[in-house]
This record gives C-alpha cells, sequence and structure tokens, in this order.
C-alpha cells in the first residue's frame, strides 16, 4: 500500500515515533491543541522568580550551633521586591539579621524585610545585612551545600544553593 505522506513524515496508521500514537489527521489533532496549551501554564507562572538572581553566595559556621550566609541579591525585573523571610531546612530559625551602631558599639540584631529596587542589587555580607542561620542541625563543614529558600513576597520565592566556606575572606569571590 503506498503512502501519501512523504516517509519522513508519519502517517498511514503508522505510529508516532516520539509519541507512539496511531496516525490521526490534521482536523482530529486541532481539538488537542488548547489543552495542550493549558498545560504549559503552570510551567510560566514563576516568570517573576526569574527577575530575581542570587550570585557570589556562600555560608559560613560561626560556631557548631549557628553560622551565616552571604549573597548578592539582584533584581533585574520591573517591579521593586522586598525580601522578608528566608527558611532553611538545616537550622531551626533562619533571620535576616544587620548591624547597627548603639551608643558606639556595634551590634548584631535582627533586620526589617529588606527592599530591592527594580534594577538594582542589595549585598548581604559581613558586617552589614546577611541571613543568620540559628539552631544548626548539625555543623556547617567547608565543601557542605547549604540550601536556602528567599521568601520575596508577592514577587516569589527564589531557592539557592550556597557552597559552606569558613575560610572565606570578605569580599573575595570563590576560588580567590
Amino acid at each position: 500500500m503506498a503512502c501519501a505522506r512523504p516517509v519522513a513524515e508519519w502517517g498511514c496508521g503508522r505510529p508516532h515515533p516520539a509519541l507512539g500514537l496511531p496516525d490521526r489527521k490534521d482536523e482530529e489533532m486541532k481539538p488537542l491543541l488548547p489543552a495542550l496549551c493549558l498545560g504549559l501554564i503552570p510551567l510560566a507562572a514563576p516568570a517573576q522568580d526569574a527577575a530575581l538572581a542570587v550570585h557570589d553566595g556562600y555560608a559560613r559556621a560561626a560556631n557548631p550551633r549557628s553560622g551565616a550566609a552571604f549573597m548578592v541579591i539582584e533584581n533585574r525585573g520591573a517591579e521593586a521586591c522586598t525580601l522578608s523571610a528566608v527558611a532553611s531546612d538545616a537550622a531551626e530559625r533562619v533571620e535576616l539579621h544587620t548591624h547597627r551602631d548603639e551608643g558606639g558599639v556595634m551590634r548584631m540584631v535582627k533586620a526589617d524585610p529588606i527592599l530591592i529596587p527594580a534594577g538594582a542589587r542589595h549585598e548581604l555580607a559581613r558586617g552589614g545585612d546577611h541571613v543568620m542561620l540559628m539552631g544548626l542541625k548539625r555543623p556547617l563543614k567547608d565543601g557542605d551545600e547549604l540550601a536556602l529558600t528567599l521568601d520575596f513576597g508577592p514577587c516569589g520565592k527564589v531557592e539557592a544553593s550556597l557552597p559552606v566556606d569558613s575560610k572565606r575572606i570578605p569580599g573575595h569571590a570563590a576560588g580567590h
């Protein structure tokens, strides 16, 4: 039996090579197109998250029960985003902290949410804003990875995996 379609196309009752489905005429497939498109919508939902980028991050141990995480957060989007919370399974409590001058003495205190304007960046660094990990479930060891979830409220959540590098000197990128 001769096939009216070129051999490169699937047809003449042969199953589709990728899907393993029987051949269908184009008219029979048209109703499936909207359903396929609707199935892709959940993949597009976290589009705002792509506007937020985390880089140059690392974590370090302060002692066996606490540690800190540092990084640069870039807001490449058109809207301001506020870092309101950070979570990690590695610690009982995770908080945003900063250093404040109180009567000539620098003290580490819990920080307010951090606003990152559209097109701007904010550095979480030693001696300034940072993520504090309290009640570590196990000590942070150099070479480990620390998983964090940064919560930007309406802008979404960003997952970050930071290397533990307790020997890193502030202001130096990894490997320097």
